[in-house]
């Protein structure tokens, strides 16, 4: 049975392989490696380090397992830690242009009358055992409510409903300095890659939406609304983005943000208590029109929200 078993393992990474390097060849990944900076300097090839780290997720093997005690990986562990550690490496515009080709195939698969969307959201990268990684923050689990060492992970991804496409991301300390427990240490050329990186690891993550929006609509990818969560549909982040395409999020419950509603300055609760819900199981129970101001412009200027309420929870466009 143990034979078996090695078998078939042997045979799935076979066949894995087979698949890794026809999607390779298909999108030309080594001409997007070379465009993006990440070329050989010596030992093994770029292509076949990537390859192999490429295919860890589908064989169900973490990077200590699938590079650096498998003996038959193909690869040596010192040249995959190069290779992720290189700092003039481009890997967001790697992912960008990689992403626009296999958007490229499936926009002549999807119909024309569905909708596609821009989806920016964050997730937390635990590293709780770590103490010495440069940026280590504390930050906040919204899923647990809980503060833990570590990361958070800004994405934005494309997707026709029934597709999802990842185009863009940012890898975030805090920007409060007091919650960083450590500060970048090593010493890098101001002009690469590695150095922007910890720049803008240090920003707030809502002053990466516009940039990222932008650079997405400019490599060629077409979408008529930004989807977010509740934590980014601020006043300033919404007068931000609408400079490039109209947002579709749940407003934030809280006081402190107040909208023009009937001639009269009203907070999120207010209004809702304001409007007269339609009877029934209607899906909409009821909508109204309300007006912002614009924080990013220097003139005070008004920005038009339609807001759509469903159930007790606003969807703002």
């Amino acid at each position: 049975m143990e034979h078996n078993r090695i078998g078939s393992e042997a045979q799935d990474s076979i066949h894995v392989s087979r698949k890794i390097h026809d999607f390779f060849d298909h999108f030309r990944i080594g001409t997007l490696l070379h465009q993006c900076g990440v070329r050989k300097r010596h030992g093994y090839s770029v292509r076949s380090l990537i390859a192999a780290i490429f295919a860890l997720p589908f064989l169900g093997k973490n990077f200590f397992r699938g590079i650096v005690t498998n003996e038959q990986a193909g690869v040596g562990k010192d040249a995959a830690y190069d290779l992720l550690k290189g700092g003039t490496y481009n890997w967001r515009r790697l992912l960008l242009m990689l992403a626009v080709r296999i958007y490229g195939i499936f926009s002549r698969l999807t119909n024309d009358e569905r909708e596609d969307v821009l989806i920016i959201d964050d997730s937390t990268y635990d590293r709780s055992r770590s103490k010495k990684v440069e940026l280590l923050s504390r930050v906040f689990d919204h899923s647990t409510g809980r503060y833990l060492r570590g990361f958070r992970l800004l994405t934005v991804c494309w997707s026709d409903g029934v597709s999802t496409l990842p185009l863009d991301f940012a890898l975030l300390s805090s920007a409060k300095a007091k919650n960083r427990y450590q500060e970048a240490t090593k010493q890098v050329d101001k002009r690469c890659c590695a150095y922007r990186r910890r720049q803008e690891a240090t920003m707030k993550a809502t002053e990466h939406l516009g940039p990222m929006v932008e650079r997405i609509l400019k490599a060629g990818i077409n979408a008529r609304y930004v989807l977010m969560d509740r934590w980014f549909t601020m006043p300033s982040n919404i007068a931000a983005l609408r400079k490039h395409l109209d947002e579709i999020g749940m407003l934030k419950k809280t006081s402190r943000i107040h909208y023009e509603h009937d001639g009269h300055k009203r907070d999120l609760t207010t209004i809702h208590q304001k409007l007269r819900k339609r009877p029934g199981r209607a899906g909409i129970l009821a909508s109204t029109i309300v007006s912002g101001k614009d924080r990013v412009r220097s003139r005070p200027q008004k920005n038009r929200l339609v807001g759509t309420f469903i159930d007790r929870y606003p969807l703002v466009r």
